[in-house]
Formats: C-alpha cells, sequence, structure tokens
C-alpha cells in the first residue's frame, strides 16, 4: 500500500500572503518617509511617483487577498473578483517563497499550502464541463521504472498489468470519459495543455510541477494532487485514485459523462 501523504494547511500561504503585503506596505512607508525629508526637487517629485505606484498596487493586492479569505472563509465565489484573486495570489507568490525561505519553511511546504489554496478557490465555484473536455494529466514516475513499455507518447502503451497505478487511471479515465495524457515534466505538460486546450484539469505531481502548473495555465481550473513517493522523488510514485475520481466528479456534469460513455460503448 502507498504511504498517506501529509496534510498541508492552506493557512499557511495565507500568512506569507499577508507578510508580503505588511512587506509592501513597509517599503511604502519608509518611500513615504524618504520624501518627508530633503530631497531635491526632481528626486521628490520622482519617490512620489514610485510611492503613488506602491500603494495603488497595495491596495490592489490588498484587495485581492481580502477576497481570497473571504473566498475560503464561505467556500463560495464572489461574483467579479476571481481575476482580482488570481492577480494577487499569482503576483505574490515568489514573495512568498522568498519570506519562506527567510523563516525557514520549506519551498515544499509552502507549495503545497498553495496548492491547496488553488484547490479551495476552484471548488469554490460550480463547474459542469463536458468530460471530453477535462484532461487527466499524470507523471510517468508513476509508471515502474523498469516496464519496457513506455507510455509517455502513447498511453494505450500500457499492458494494464496492475503492477503501477497508470492501469487504474487508465481505467478511471475510461469510465469518466475523460482524455489522459502523461508528461515527463513541465515542458511537456505545458505543451500537451496547449494542443488539448481543456475547459478544466486534474493535475497529478510533485510540489514543484504541480504549483508551477496551476500558474502557466491559469485561468484554466486545476485541481492538483499530489503524488505519493514511497521510494523517494520521481521513482515508481503512486497516487490516490479516490482523490483522482472526487476531483474529476467536482468538474463533470454527469448528463453529459453519461451520454460520452454510451457513445464510446
Amino acid at each position: 500500500m502507498p504511504m498517506k501523504s501529509k496534510k498541508i494547511k492552506k493557512r499557511i500561504y495565507i500568512i506569507l500572503l499577508i507578510a508580503s503585503i505588511s512587506m509592501l506596505v513597509a517599503l511604502a512607508a519608509t518611500g513615504i518617509a524618504l520624501y518627508l525629508n530633503r530631497f531635491t526637487h526632481f528626486y521628490r517629485w520622482l519617490l512620489l511617483a514610485i510611492v503613488t505606484v506602491m500603494v495603488m498596487l497595495i491596495v490592489i493586492l490588498g484587495l485581492g487577498i481580502a477576497a481570497t479569505v473571504l473566498t475560503l472563509w464561505h467556500v463560495k465565489s464572489f461574483f467579479g473578483l476571481q481575476r482580482l484573486i488570481d492577480f494577487s495570489i499569482n503576483l505574490l507568490f515568489p514573495l512568498t517563497l522568498a519570506l519562506g525561505r527567510l523563516f525557514h519553511i520549506p519551498k515544499d511546504i509552502i507549495k503545497s499550502s498553495y496548492i491547496e489554496v488553488n484547490n479551495n478557490l476552484v471548488k469554490s465555484k460550480n463547474y459542469k464541463v463536458n468530460p471530453e473536455e477535462v484532461l487527466l494529466l499524470a507523471p510517468h514516475c508513476l509508471q515502474r521504472w523498469d516496464c519496457p513499455h513506455k507510455i509517455t507518447a502513447n498511453v494505450s502503451n500500457c499492458r494494464r498489468c496492475g503492477r503501477c497505478d497508470i492501469d487504474k487511471l487508465i481505467g478511471v479515465a475510461e469510465a469518466k470519459g475523460v482524455r489522459l495524457a502523461i508528461a515527463t515534466g513541465g515542458t511537456l505538460a505545458r505543451k500537451i495543455v496547449m494542443e488539448f486546450r481543456p475547459k478544466a484539469i486534474v493535475a497529478i505531481a510533485c510540489e514543484r510541477d504541480l504549483s508551477e502548473g496551476i500558474l502557466d495555465t491559469n485561468p484554466i481550473p486545476v485541481l492538483g494532487i499530489l503524488n505519493i513517493r514511497p521510494e523517494g522523488p520521481c521513482i515508481n510514485t503512486r497516487v490516490d485514485i479516490k482523490k483522482v475520481e472526487e476531483a474529476l466528479d467536482f468538474f463533470l456534469d454527469y448528463d453529459l459523462t453519461m451520454a460520452t460513455v454510451k457513445k464510446g460503448s
């Protein structure tokens, strides 16, 4: 049996977002203090322009973070705020990682928390997607490293022997009527998304690939599922199939799903 993945709390990323805003406020306050000092006329105006832009950015980001917290708190989306939320949490993502290093918080924990925040924001909305427009994207490390039947180019190369979770993923994809693709990394994953042009994605990967993928594919809704690594990263990894099914069920319109399955049978 695969090891259980550790639950990461979304509050970690929210706290880092608030800390990021606080740091920007401190910088703006420092700029105001410098403006009030005896600078020459030119530099006073230049500093005023910089501080004004910073204050405007802080207001926008602050509203975005407030909207994020409200959405997570009420578990429902508020009309017209999604772009503001996406802009705020995505723009501040590098800054949260930098603050994490400052406070000795491992990057994987921050990224896991970011993925948890993203998943909760996605689930706050009501999606009804045709199964053919949903992409199930999985990493090649789910396949046994010694398997001779490589599936990156073509998933149908899998012999369905059951030694790894690829067999189960194929079964789930067939049952739900969604498309399954295997990627060797972020570059290929982005290429697959560009080719398929899905309306929703269920992605399985490690913290780094998932967080980068969510940022890259925005505004396509992505539910991220962390892989399980009983033998370490990038080799013979596993996935919780139940979580995959639940993520797919969230996106799917079952009237369309049943029609697709009947059409294929």
